[in-house]
């Protein structure tokens, strides 16, 4: 029987760091010698000087006649100069006869200048007859010229050691005549994926079974670090088969990084591999941080071993902090990625671990004072899109339990520069928006869309601060059973906001097939010993949820709390419908409320609760923007309406969709 291992310790970050570093020291591994036509993407193992001059000789920048400057001061458009063409001289040629004061010689651009002229009058500005010119605009001396030099002088340090060669710089070397260089070798990784639930892309996707992110996210990282990934396959959980692929690493790459098999559960091998294998063996096994805790850090024999957290994002995110660095210098780069840094404000209360270091995807909003506004990336460490929807991460030290709302954090982003969507759309979640947005990007290829899933009211919270162009809502009035429009006046967007009719949309109880446990309403939430999963607070579902409780204990507060309180799983939040969905699917939840549309998606049964509309709120202020009347064109469409029938049973449009029913 194998024994459950629990971390021996957890330690900071730094610590880490420091323990790693004690035991080997990053640094190049030498230089390899490749042509230039192959050097893109290397990172150059030497300075490169200028060995000739460029250009190598005073050429033309226009079209023109080569001149003696004296000679054209005073002309005039009424009194041109008159000089004498002797001559011309094209692009890669050279003047066989010299010239003198008083004539020109005719000249291509790129051309190199006749010895005594000291200036190019543009062809524009003269009229040639026969031999001879009318010149009639001055020029001064050197003017249409480039000199030998004026772009790079022999001697010059031109590129420094430690660059990353790009097209540009290829077209520099080239100029200067380069043929080969000498570059870093890049330090070669091998990367094994481990675990009897991964399957490689391509193979038959069995129950249970997922498809191997993480070799593939690993080796580009690996490549971007300018190393050289060698992808050593998928790996079961059998001891002697991973000792074997580890041990294959050891031999054939100068870095080992496997992925999975870390954590304290039954089935992770890695740490009782690593040990036998050389020393020092295992450096760090948990790591004080979120997400990527059970991270692994060993040298065996002079080499050194990362075993990385199975879940994606934690993958990439421990490899960014721990693995990143050390393949840089060895690639003979800095350490360290100089990453773009905004100041921006948290939209919501953000809960963090307690005594864990976070590193927090998030996406970044701008709003209309041109402030940064920052949201959650929903989805967890187990979720690839995590990373690939966020446009950068905050750092929070291990001494924060939340963040306030409003409270200003420093975010590092993932590229260079930010670029704000087209089209931002943040509220409720449906997905009816991405079926719309689906037919928008194939009639407008241009547009970019982002969409964050907050909740109805967190929407119109948006649209208050500036955040979205549109938000996606189904409030409902207690009092009016009335949706949507008395809600803008409570948030205070009244006089800045349109509403737009979406659909209807069926919400109800979604259950698995077959109907087990004989669930008929929301009545049997509170009698019977089931679990359920919640929406989050602030959205239109968890709205309707309470409205209904609170009819079964006849709006008595002090009885609705306690009933919710005995509520298995109302504290247990889904960002989404799709969410709400799946939990049922998988059997974590007996019971969800959420829309029919997912719940057919996914062959669950459905009780049907109520028929709401889902509509658009809209910045008055920005509504005549072409991406809001691209996206109210293909809302008020045949094809928009056609595909709501064929793919989201109980999203139904009606005659009033696309309409404004609320202009301030």
């Amino acid at each position: 029987m194998m024994i459950r291992k629990v971390f021996r310790e957890l330690v900071s970050v730094e610590e880490a760091q420091r323990r790693l570093y004690e035991h080997f020291k990053p640094q190049p591994l030498g230089v390899d010698v490749v042509p230039l036509a192959k050097s893109y993407g290397r990172v150059l193992g030497e300075g490169v000087e200028a060995q000739i001059d460029v250009p190598p000789f005073d050429r033309a920048t226009m079209d023109g006649f080569v001149v003696y400057a004296e000679d054209t001061f005073g002309a005039e458009e009424e009194r041109p100069v008159v000089l004498g063409v002797v001559g011309q001289v094209g692009a890669g040629e050279r003047l066989e006869t010299d010239f003198g004061r008083g004539q020109a010689v005719e000249i291509s651009t790129g051309a190199p200048i006749p010895k005594g002229g000291n200036a190019v009058v543009m062809v524009e500005y003269t009229w040639q007859e026969g031999s001879s010119l009318k010149v009639y605009r001055p020029v001064a001396p050197g003017e249409n010229i480039m000199a030998a030099g004026s772009d790079i002088m022999a001697g010059e340090l031109v590129l420094r050691k430690g660059a990353i060669l790009t097209p540009r710089d290829i077209g520099v070397l080239a100029s200067l005549g380069v043929t080969e260089l000498k570059v870093f070798k890049r330090p070669k990784v091998a990367v094994i994926s481990t675990g009897n639930e991964i399957v490689s892309p391509g193979s038959p996707l069995e129950y249970g079974k997922i498809y191997d992110i993480n070799a593939y996210s690993i080796s580009a990282s690996v490549t971007e670090c300018s190393g050289e990934p060698i992808f050593s396959g998928v790996v079961r959980d059998k001891p002697e088969a991973l000792r074997l692929k580890i041990r294959e690493g050891l031999q054939n790459a100068d870095v080992v990084i496997a992925s999975g098999g870390t954590s304290a559960g039954v089935g992770d091998l890695l740490y009782r591999i690593i040990n036998s294998l050389g020393t020092p063996g295992i450096l760090v096994h948990g790591v004080s941080v979120k997400p990527g805790k059970p991270l692994i850090i060993a040298v065996v024999d002079g080499k050194p071993l990362f075993g990385l957290p199975g879940y994606p994002t934690s993958t990439l995110m421990t490899f960014d902090v721990f693995v990143q660095p050390v393949l840089r210098e060895m690639a003979g780069l800095k350490p360290e990625v100089e990453r773009k840094t905004i100041q921006a404000k948290t939209a919501e209360k953000i809960y963090l671990p307690e005594g864990r270091r976070e590193y927090l995807p998030v996406n970044v909003i701008r709003n209309e004072t041109k402030e940064y506004t920052v949201y959650p990336v929903p989805g967890g460490s187990g979720a690839i899109t995590t990373l690939a929807e966020a446009d950068g991460f905050i750092e929070i030290s291990e001494n924060r339990t939340f963040l306030e709302e409003g409270e200003r954090v420093q975010v590092e982003l993932f590229s260079s520069e930010l670029k704000p969507a087209d089209l931002m759309i943040i509220g409720s979640h449906c997905i009816g928006i991405d079926i719309l947005l689906e037919l928008l990007r194939k009639k407008h290829i241009g547009f970019t869309q982002k969409v964050i899933n907050v909740g109805s009211s967190g929407g119109l919270a948006a649209i208050r601060r500036g955040e979205a162009d549109i938000a996606g809502t189904h409030l409902i009035d207690e009092e009016t059973g009335e949706y949507n429009l008395s809600f803008l006046k409570r948030h205070g967007i009244a006089d800045k906001a349109v509403l737009i009719r979406g659909y209807n949309r069926q919400q109800g109880l979604i259950i698995p097939k077959g109907n087990p446990k004989n669930i008929q309403g929301f009545q049997d939430i509170l009698q019977k010993n089931l679990s359920f999963v919640n929406r989050n607070p602030g959205s239109g579902t968890r709205i309707l949820l309470d409205i209904n409780i609170r009819n079964i204990v006849q709006d008595r507060e002090p009885d609705f709390k306690q009933t919710v309180s005995k509520i298995n799983g109302y504290q247990v939040e889904a960002k989404s419908h799709t969410s709400v969905a799946l939990a049922v699917l998988q059997g974590k939840a007996d019971i969800g409320l959420g829309i029919k549309a997912v719940a057919e998606r996914y062959e669950l049964d459905f009780i049907p609760v109520v028929d709401e509309k889902y509509d658009f709120v809209i910045q008055k202020s920005r509504l005549q923007r072409q991406p809001i009347q691209a996206f109210l064109d293909v809302l008020r469409s045949e094809d928009f309406k056609e595909e709501l029938k064929k793919r989201a049973p109980g999203l139904v449009p009606t005659k009033e969709t696309g309409k404004m029913v609320y202009f301030p």
